[in-house]
């Protein structure tokens, strides 16, 4: 299933996301030389919809085009199928995010041993570091990800910016299965079609290439402000919802987005129950369990947050909630050196 080329495909630097399947056969792990051996690994549309990774690289690529990159990439190109129509994945595909080593799928398909794949294949290579380049399908600070608190995946992440997210779930997510053996990061780089998420994901993928070593010394405190994600919120598929008035299970507001990234005490409204009896959500902790009383609860017909709390990646795509989830819970995590 995963294709191998040492060279760009001819259009490569011009291909639209939607138009990469007349180009590319399927997944493809594009190994370009540099100055430093040791590659940066980047990937790219592993949601077929997000294509800041493809217009980020496209702008890299074009700036290096009369003379050598400072660093070896390995880009990995992935769901090009999904891309082809605009969306996350498809239909009876599984999400490329979810699907590296240490996933929790019960069955294993072609894509699961794909990215096996490539893991191997980077792993004997040694990378330099990691990055996966994401948009976000709500209203979100630029922010990157990390899955280890050490001090290389921080260093790296401060150099996107100063928001960042330490989450151990969902599994299977690529950062997660590069992070034993090299720095990984996902970076989320806003929604869809904002030149400024494409020129921030661009400048820090050079930064990356031509960063010779990860310092030693801490992040300053300063430097970098640090959220830990408790917390995946889901609708059961059971459960009927809209945003706005509608005769379903669960009405959400309509600016539901406004929530992300802020900090909400407890008692602040999340939705209302339009029918039916008790919470109509599902709360899993980074552990698996099942957290929704721990974090809501119901008064009347309003659900109410339990705690003080984040939210992040709260969204309004209604095929993502149904395919991911509604959103995560965060709280301000101490940076481990204190």
């Amino acid at each position: 299933m995963l294709h191998r080329l040492d060279h760009l495909p001819e259009g490569f630097l011009t291909t639209s996301a939607r138009d990469l399947y007349r180009i590319l056969p399927g997944p493809t792990l594009i190994e370009l030389p540099g100055e430093r051996p040791a590659p940066l690994f980047v990937s790219i549309l592993l949601h077929g919809n997000e294509d800041v990774g493809l217009k980020a690289i496209q702008r890299v690529l074009a700036r290096f085009r009369e003379r050598p990159l400072p660093r070896a990439l390995a880009l990995f190109v992935g769901n090009v199928e999904a891309a082809r129509f605009g969306l996350r994945r498809l239909d009876g595909q599984p999400d490329f995010n979810r699907i590296w080593p240490g996933h929790e799928d019960e069955t294993e398909g072609p894509e699961h041993g794909m990215a096996a794949q490539v893991v191997e294949i980077m792993r004997a290579r040694g990378p330099f570091a990691s990055i996966d380049l994401h948009n976000n399908t709500g209203r979100n600070p630029h922010y990157a990800c990390v899955n280890v608190l050490e001090r290389p995946h921080l260093h790296l992440a401060a150099l996107f910016g100063r928001i960042v997210v330490y989450f151990l779930r969902p599994r299977g997510v690529q950062s997660m299965a590069f992070a034993p053996f090299c720095p990984a990061v996902t970076v989320e780089c806003g929604r869809v079609g904002e030149t400024r998420g494409e020129e921030h994901a661009a400048d820090f993928v050079e930064a990356a290439l031509r960063l010779d070593h990860f310092p030693e010394h801490p992040v300053p405190a300063h430097d970098i402000d640090l959220f830990h994600t408790v917390a995946t919120v889901k609708i059961p598929p059971e459960v009927s919802f809209t945003f706005g008035e509608g005769e379903v299970d669960l009405c959400l507001p309509e600016d539901l987005e406004r929530l992300n990234f802020t900090e909400v005490p407890a008692g602040t409204v999340l939705g209302r129950v339009c029918r039916g009896a008790g919470l109509p959500l599902s709360v899993v902790d980074e552990a698996g369990c099942d957290a929704t009383c721990r974090f809501f609860r119901r008064e009347g017909d309003e659900i109410l947050f339990a705690r003080p709390v984040m939210p992040s990646m709260l969204t309004l795509d209604e095929r993502v909630i149904r395919q991911d989830c509604l959103g995560y819970l965060m709280e301000r995590y101490l940076l481990p050196d204190g």
